[in-house]
């Protein structure tokens, strides 16, 4: 048997929490931290200093998927985002940001 034969792939190390997100390995960091590290032009061994509870074998794997399957990848990235921003706004719409301060300053002001 020759060493090409005997070589087989490792199936990428994502998987899918409960609430839909990519997570690497069996880790609680998420996809996107890991692809924007990679943007930021952090080297795999950076990623995993940083993240200390990912193996570096996994690093590689993710950043190779996400090279070989980019545009897929960036998709789902990207409805990350608008997911995100819509939550925000929906906060916001509820419990605007404007005038916290002067708020949680009158309550302080107000206790004995």
């Amino acid at each position: 048997m020759s060493l090409l034969q005997t070589l087989v792939s490792q199936p990428v190390p994502l998987r899918e929490d409960d609430d839909g997100v990519l997570r690497v390995g069996g880790t609680r960091v998420r996809l996107d931290t890991v692809v924007d590290a990679y943007h930021q032009g952090c080297a795999p061994e950076e990623i995993r200093i940083k993240y200390p509870s990912l193996r570096l074998t996994d690093v590689y794997a993710v950043i190779t998927y996400y090279l070989w399957h980019r545009q897929e990848v960036d998709a789902y990235l990207a409805e990350g985002r608008r997911k995100e921003e819509e939550v925000k706004r929906e906060n916001e719409s509820r419990f605007p940001p404007a005038g916290v301060r002067e708020r949680l300053l009158a309550r302080r002001a107000e206790k004995p």
